[in-house]
């Protein structure tokens, strides 16, 4: 039976606090410029690791994503890959129907099969429409029933603004999506699926004899981007998805509606650049990390450790560290029995005056209720405790 420790609840929380909310600001407020006037009908920029938005403008406007929306298709190929439904090897029959899509094309031939991997290289890096269709038609029988699952998958991921007729981006009626939500996207792919992420870095891709490139232009001109991918219709205008990684940190942009393609380069790159200058990435406190270890009554320990359920990760101006301040509340008089996962107070992280993030604090360890004596005698000692405070 574990002994219990004497209590000294009050100073070892006003200790913690103390600990947690230093450092002090100690520097004058870091100073950020405007961010760059983007010529884009809809743009936003995301830091992929904390999902906070640094920069955005009708971020939230639904607007045709012309091939954009191929980055669904790709995604939930790589999910069905995963869940070991299909394999990469798998020979998947050309149709009819993918062979006679227009547009940008793989040049796969009717009645033929192709590797999955292939085809998949064709959506992403080749943007082909008729690769696009035939992985539609092998995950679910048809593209009709392959929308469903874009869909579905699309409120699965927060994409709220979103809904999608095919599998291509091919104009449709009722086919849209928002920069917003296609951040949100790109951000899973890279996030869920990275053994495939590679491939939305590879400049050109070689299917029986020709060889397309990547319409990414930023790949060729920043060593910093590796992804993800171009769309173009005239109705949509010059769409771009792309993520770039520097000292750690991450970067999404999202310009849609731009007016050629070397402007969707050129617009994107202002937005990284942007991000890159004046932002990092900071990593508070890990998941499962003891933040607080306050008392416990009635219990069979006398203590419990409390944190995060996730990692803590900020996006702060650069030089900044310094001003950021946590500061913990705890629930007073914790009694067993204690339930893991459970919330038992909150964390607040401000940027000098400004607040960042709340977070709920829990426990990350049950405690069971102690025996019948030793919640009689902790019941007397919060009696009396109650009568001197």
């Amino acid at each position: 039976m574990q002994t219990r420790s004497p209590r000294y609840s009050a100073f070892w929380l006003f200790l913690c606090c103390l600990l947690t909310t230093a450092p002090l600001l100690a520097r004058a407020e870091t100073m950020i410029p405007r961010p760059p006037q983007v010529e884009a009908r809809s743009y936003l920029l995301l830091d992929a690791r904390s999902g906070q938005i640094l920069v955005e403008h009708d971020a939230n406007k639904e607007l045709p994503p012309a091939s954009l929306t191929k980055m669904m298709t790709a995604y939930l190929v790589e999910k069905e890959i995963q869940s070991g439904n299909i394999k990469e090897q798998d020979m998947v029959p050309i149709s009819v129907k993918a062979w006679r899509m227009g547009g940008s094309r793989m040049f796969v031939k009717e009645g033929t099969r192709v590797p999955l991997i292939d085809l998949l290289k064709g959506v992403i890096v080749q943007s082909g429409n008729d690769a696009s269709v035939a992985l539609a038609e092998y995950v679910a029988g048809s593209e009709d029933a392959f929308a469903d699952l874009m869909n579905n998958q699309a409120r699965q991921l927060g994409m709220n603004n979103t809904h999608f007729v095919n599998a291509t981006g091919w104009p449709a009626e009722n086919h849209y999506t928002t920069a917003h939500d296609l951040a949100w996207l790109a951000r899973a792919i890279i996030r869920d699926y990275p053994e495939h992420y590679d491939i939305y870095a590879e400049k050109e891709f070689t299917y029986n004899g020709i060889t397309q490139p990547n319409r990414n232009l930023l790949l060729w001109r920043d060593e910093s981007v590796d992804g993800l991918k171009t769309g173009h219709t005239e109705e949509a205008g010059y769409c771009l998805v792309s993520s770039a990684k520097q000292d750690g940190m991450r970067l999404i942009a999202v310009v849609m509606g731009t007016d050629s393609e070397a402007a969707r380069a050129r617009e994107s790159q202002k937005l990284l650049s942007y991000g890159f200058r004046f932002y990092e990435t900071y990593e508070g406190y890990g998941a499962e990390d003891v933040l607080d270890t306050p008392e416990v009554w009635l219990g069979e320990a006398d203590q419990v450790r409390l944190g995060l359920d996730e990692a803590l990760v900020l996006t702060i101006p650069k030089g900044s560290r310094d001003q950021l301040k946590a500061e913990m509340t705890i629930q007073p008089e914790l009694r067993a029995p204690i339930q893991k996962g459970q919330q038992y107070g909150t964390l607040t992280v401000r940027l000098g005056d400004e607040q960042l993030v709340e977070r709920p604090l829990v426990a990350l360890e049950a405690v069971e209720q102690a025996g019948f004596f030793s919640r009689i005698w902790d019941h007397i000692v919060l009696f009396f405790k109650g009568l001197f405070s």
